[in-house]
């Protein structure tokens, strides 16, 4: 009888043996980079030049390379300096490597004549205090990033004649919305109904890319996803379908996409736009001292475990062994110059899909099947079209809005996006679409102290690689005339719209400067100068991409981190980043910071008692 009992529990035991062991492995405090709050409130802000490009512009050399490396990373951008920075908390002496001359990827910035823009970073939702987000960005980088709440309403959307307003908290987002559309206060609320789902089951999306590769197939095979939640349903969802069934009026639908990311609303998930919407929904935030202070803050994080951050350094190659193990990468610093091979343990690319897995793997890598596979299922997202524009005076002065605007000629946004999409170069200055209209002089509380009696405007719009693809491989500023001359033209007729929504600031453009996807691809390293990686589209959401779009790659010891392997912008790439580190640590990092979460209302909690 006994021998019979202990048989039939043996496998009860076995499994209970093995899931405290897992356990251990995920929670065991000795192995927690988020084991406690920032040890220190923000000191001062540093305005000093110099001592900033001491942190920002490290520049490459043989020597300025840590050793022993525990990991290499290529690319500074959020999900590079992220994943760094984790990796550091726990320990690993970790060398960043990025080819532009500054930290940061789409959080740098660039100063000229006086005036300072930011390239990437506009503003960031769920930063209220205590959220996932905020505890997040505070653990990679010790707590000194301070981040000013924009005021009402934080962005304005025009659809041709009309505009409407958009409120942030709980409960003044929503009763905006009604106050603009009271006959679609069903529709408003059942679309709110469902970006809460989507946040709530969004983290399902992380568990799939860090499960075990063989539970993910029988997921995938079984045809059980769509089933287990409905945020997998969601993300299969065309946006334009799914807003036609919440509502008639064309404005509505449309706003309920308006964060406009260069697809078209019938080819993005409604998972993502639901999500987007319900990112801006407490807030918006803008960090105080401009968009440098993340890397500034990340960098110091990199170096107090032994790594180092430097720059002017393109990496030309991932090393993989005979049997496809990364083995590390090679660098070249200048023309004409060696290659100098860098090995390290774990090689980590915050470089993009196409660039790591089109460009930096060896010929016989690249030719496996499920890397071609990848790459035909997969595009590069559409690209941007930047206006600079210097002006003079304050924004206090000029009555600068902290608020953004999105500016749209009317409210089919497909059709819109089809025929811009459609146009010729030649087409193109006359028929520009979509903008967006941003003051970051205004959004940032310290730009007056930085950059006295001046201030900016930065404008936005979409942009195909195919426009300015005849100049691909020249340098900038050596593009010649035609170059120029394409790209100013763009760049006037932006600023002659902004100025029709703004015109006292007429007389105040000092000066105007453009960026287009060249700009992209040379600065930021962005394979056809996309703006936010990969497409965001229905085939990118399917659960066979969402799950191949992992941080774990076929080559054994490369991850991938940044906005590819999550969803855009700077929350995407810091998502993308915590979750590469949860797959190099073997931890499940999201229950690390859900615990910290706690612990510090539970302090916050104790001081105001």
């Amino acid at each position: 009888m006994w021998p019979v009992v202990l048989l039939l529990l043996l496998p009860v035991a076995l499994a209970v043996l093995a899931l405290a062991r897992v356990a251990h492995r995920l929670l065991a405090p000795s192995g927690n980079p988020f084991s406690g709050p920032p040890p220190e409130p923000p000191r001062p802000l540093v305005t000093d030049q110099r001592a900033r490009d001491r942190v920002l512009k490290q520049g490459f050399s043989a020597r300025r390379v840590p050793a022993p490396l525990d990991a290499v990373v290529i690319g500074s951008g959020v999900g590079g300096l992220a994943v760094a920075a984790t990796l550091a908390k726990a320990g690993r002496r970790v060398l960043v490597l990025e080819q532009h001359d500054q930290a940061g990827g789409c959080c740098h910035t660039f100063q000229q004549h006086g005036v300072e823009f930011d390239v990437g970073i506009h503003y960031v939702g769920q930063l209220h205090e205590g959220s996932l987000l905020r505890v997040a960005l505070d653990q990679v980088t010790d707590g000194q990033l301070c981040w000013h709440r924009l005021p009402d309403p934080y962005d304005e959307v025009t659809l041709g004649a009309r505009r409407y307003l958009l409120r942030s908290g709980k409960v003044a987002f929503v009763t905006a919305l009604e106050e603009q559309f009271p006959e679609e206060k069903e529709a408003i609320r059942e679309f709110m109904r469902l970006s809460k789902v989507a946040s709530r089951h969004a983290a399902l999306l992380a568990l799939l890319k860090l499960s075990p590769r063989w539970l993910v197939t029988v997921l995938l095979r079984s045809g059980l996803l769509p089933r287990l939640s409905p945020v997998f349903r969601m993300a299969a969802t065309s946006h334009s379908q799914a807003a036609a069934r919440l509502t008639s009026n064309p404005d509505l639908r449309a706003l309920f996409g308006y964060l406009f990311y260069g697809t078209a609303p019938r080819d993005s998930s409604f998972l993502v736009n639901a999500l987007m919407v319900h990112h801006y929904q407490r807030g918006a935030w803008y960090p105080r001292g401009g968009a440098s202070e993340v890397a500034f803050h990340a960098v110091p994080v990199i170096e107090r475990a032994g790594g180092a951050v430097l720059v002017r350094a393109p990496v030309t190659r991932v090393l993989v062994s005979a049997d496809g193990t990364a083995l590390g990468v090679a660098v070249r610093a200048g023309p004409g110059e060696e290659e100098l091979e860098i090995r390290a343990p774990l090689v980590i690319s915050d470089a993009g899909i196409f660039n790591t897995f089109g460009k930096l793997l060896p010929p016989h890598v690249r030719s496996q099947p499920g890397v071609r596979s990848l790459l035909a299922t997969l595009r590069p997202g559409m690209g941007s079209f930047l206006v600079f524009v210097g002006l003079r005076g304050s924004a206090a002065e000029l009555r600068l809005p902290p608020t953004n605007f999105w500016i749209y000629p009317h409210n089919d946004l497909d059709a819109m996006m089809t025929r811009y999409s459609a146009l010729s170069r030649d087409e193109v200055p006359d028929n520009l679409a979509m903008m967006f209209i941003t003051f970051p002089a205004a959004k940032d509380p310290t730009y007056e102290q930085r950059h006295p009696g001046r201030s900016c405007m930065t404008i936005l719009t979409m942009a195909r690689y195919e426009w300015f693809e005849e100049w691909a491989g020249s340098r900038p500023r050596h593009r010649g005339p035609e170059y120029q001359r394409y790209k100013m033209d763009i760049a006037q007729r932006l600023l002659d719209r902004a100025l029709l929504r703004f015109p006292h600031l007429r007389d105040k453009v000092e000066f105007v400067e453009a960026a287009t996807p060249l700009s992209n691809q040379h600065y930021l390293g962005a394979a056809r100068g996309e703006m936010y990686g990969t497409e965001h589209d229905l085939r990118r959401f399917s659960p066979t991409t969402m799950a191949a779009l992992r941080p774990d790659t076929a080559v054994r010891n490369l991850y991938l981190t940044g906005q590819d392997v999550f969803s855009c912008g700077l929350a995407g790439a810091v998502h993308g980043g915590l979750l590469c580190a949860s797959a190099v640590l073997g931890r499940l990092l999201y229950l690390d910071l859900l615990l910290l979460k706690r612990k510090i209302k539970r302090r916050q909690g104790r001081h105001t008692a």
